[in-house]
């Protein structure tokens, strides 16, 4: 029973509150999360770590006047329910419901879009900066974990931040993990300062000694500039001060009165400002507690063990069996060795998996450099967070055609993640790059084949493939070799052709057989590759049937129905009727992966439904013989 957080109807009802309160409105939110994410999914550990946090920031900050940055959003789940969204909280990330991350179309207390890491503090600066050209009044915080300071852009802010010296206040939520235990460097310093407490805490008592001795104040004053020429040894806080920024901390960061008390200190400074709190990765859920890895995103319970590996499952199986097979081979990956089923990979492989944090524009250079000195990288990421080394792909790998294998996890429509998270892009941002070979499985099969085919490419090769379990088709024991460029003709007919990529293939060709039952001939074509096409199946197929469907989980602009309408202006067909089925221009919001297939008809019945009305257009003879409307639900 929440007794307290049934009162909170805006971050101002928080003000009033005693400590006593507080601490009871903390377990009530955590109530709150566990039960709702165990019906819905969601990223449950960072959020729980997160909600003193949430608290002190809603009681010393006056949002949304003041703006609060979350990084990622993987742990605003206590910030949603603070203002004003408690009752939706059970739609979260549900169609037409919460989205799982920051979204200012939501909220008006959701200061900025927070999907993929390391932008907080940019934006935060912006917004700052902004406030002093308006001559405004409003505070400017960035809520950042510790996972994140291995993203490049963050210190791109920070020594920018420290340059122009406005106000700002950085809130680093240090849990020592971002989806795994973070990576780096930094993480080691990091970790210095989490065991310095004692050091803060013998500091205090020590001044307060020696401000009741004769002659105290004027020690103190000399071992104050003594400690500053040791503090880099001692506590090494120096590099944020080095930046431009004072540095507090590092404090309890489950101690609402603790973290409220560093908040309104740095409200007072006039300079940029971090806060360094220390907490615990699924705090006060023993289960995330203990394994924070597992419970970072969690599916909803309840759902019938599946029997089928996922696409990711079959990815990291094949990585593994390349790896034993081929000692030039090693792998990239971007903090996301997790998702990516690479794990135990990297722990049977420590000198040859190279997990850089987020930083994915330096895992492409990185695995550029690699390939420059003869060895093969498979750079191992989501579709969603490739977007983010555009210009070093092709820069540093399509420029000099360096022969890096690119594993494209989570492409296509991903689900419930959202806007933000949607791989629906690659097809078309991948495809105009020179010497990049695109291709998409059709099945769980043909993935490892791909992976396999790639290793002679010879040139930049991505292999995209889904999020969730594959079609149940048995996995060859043999890799086979796929002439790059090739597809496949998987059925004949003669009335239309349906030519799919990736993940539409399975769907396509369930469609052509629900055409045959109402009179119409289907022929189905797995193009396999986006780039370079397969030319000759192409125009054979076009020329048979005259009429040409695309299908493609990608959005329309520059994906792979735009490289069949250009091969067919290369070859000068101009009678040639074309629909192309895939995602229209638009961000996809959160969903479950078969509702979001459905309402854009890339499932088997929408497929079979834009078909018929296609051939009612094209061919007004045939409008007789069948109706569209039994192919929809």
């Amino acid at each position: 029973m929440s007794v307290i957080l049934d009162k909170i109807d805006s971050p101002a009802d928080l003000k009033t509150l005693s400590y006593g309160e507080l601490n009871q409105l903390c377990a009530e939110l955590r109530e709150k999360m566990v039960s709702t994410v165990s019906v819905t999914g969601g990223h449950l550990a960072s959020s729980l770590g997160a909600v003193e946090l949430s608290v002190a920031l809603h009681r010393v900050f006056d949002s949304p006047k003041d703006k609060i940055i979350w990084d990622v959003g993987h742990q605003s789940y206590a910030h949603k329910l603070l203002t004003g969204r408690k009752e939706q909280f059970s739609s979260l990330r549900q169609y037409g419901g919460l989205s799982g991350f920051p979204d200012p179309s939501e909220s008006p207390h959701d200061s900025f879009v927070a999907g993929h890491g390391g932008n907080s503090m940019s934006a935060a600066l912006g917004m700052a900066l902004a406030r002093d050209i308006a001559h405004d009044d409003y505070h400017v915080v960035a809520v950042i974990g510790d996972g994140c300071l291995t993203c490049g852009m963050v210190y791109e802010a920070l020594n920018h931040a420290g340059h122009c010296g406005t106000k700002l206040i950085v809130l680093l939520n240090d849990n020592g993990m971002s989806i795994s235990p973070t990576v780096g460097a930094l993480s080691r310093h990091l970790n210095v300062l989490r065991t310095s407490r004692s050091y803060k805490q013998a500091k205090d008592k020590t001044n307060q000694l020696l401000s009741l001795t004769p002659g105290g104040r004027k020690l103190n004053w000399i071992l104050n500039r003594f400690k500053e020429g040791a503090k880099a040894v001692v506590m090494p806080t120096m590099i944020w001060e080095q930046l431009g920024f004072t540095y507090l901390g590092p404090i309890n960061g489950h101690s609402i009165a603790e973290v409220e008390t560093a908040l309104i200190k740095a409200k007072n400074y006039h300079k940029p400002v971090v806060i360094h709190a220390i907490t615990t990765k699924g705090k006060g859920y023993q289960p995330a507690e203990e394994d924070p890895v597992s419970f970072h995103g969690v599916s909803p319970q309840g759902k019938i063990l599946r029997t089928v590996p996922t696409y990711s499952e079959i990815s990291a199986q094949t990585v593994g069996r390349i790896l034993r097979d081929n000692s030039r081979v090693v792998v990239v990956a971007a903090a996301m060795l997790e998702g990516n089923g690479l794990s135990s990979l990297a722990r049977e492989f420590p000198q040859r998996i190279h997990d850089v944090g987020i930083s994915e524009q330096h895992a492409v250079t990185l695995a550029a450099g690699l390939a420059s000195r003869g060895l093969i990288p498979i750079v191992a990421i989501y579709s969603t967070f490739l977007q983010r080394a555009f210009d070093q792909m092709l820069h540093d790998v399509c420029l000099p055609d360096l022969p890096v294998i690119f594993a494209l996890d989570r492409s296509g429509i991903v689900g419930e993640d959202g806007k933000t998270h949607q791989g629906i892009f690659d097809l078309s941002y991948l495809s105009l790059m020179p010497n990049m070979i695109v291709s998409a499985p059709g099945d769980e099969d043909e993935l490892q084949h791909l992976l396999y085919t790639a290793l002679e490419a010879g040139h930049p090769m991505a292999i995209r493939y889904p999020r969730g379990c594959g079609a149940g088709i048995p996995l060859k024991k043999e890799f086979r070799s796929i002439p790059v460029g090739k597809g496949e003709l998987i059925k004949e007919g003669k009335d239309i052709a349906i030519m799919a990529i990736g993940s539409t293939v399975m769907p396509s060709l369930e469609a052509a057989e629900h055409l045959t039952a109402y009179g119409i001939d289907a022929l189905v074509v797995n193009a396999r590759f986006v780039r370079p096409l397969d030319e000759e199946l192409i125009l054979e197929a076009v020329s048979y049937t005259g009429k040409i469907v695309t299908v493609e989980d990608n959005v329309l602009s520059g994906g792979f129905g735009a490289s069949v309408l250009e091969l067919l202006e290369k070859a000068k067909i101009s009678d040639i009727k074309v629909k192309r089925l895939g995602i229209p221009d638009e961000f996809v919001t959160h969903g479950k992966q078969d509702f979001l297939r459905s309402l854009y008809h890339l499932d088997a019945q929408g497929i079979a439904a834009e078909c018929a009305d296609f051939l009612a257009d094209v061919q007004p003879e045939v409008q007789g013989k069948f109706s569209a409307a039994v192919f929809k639900r």
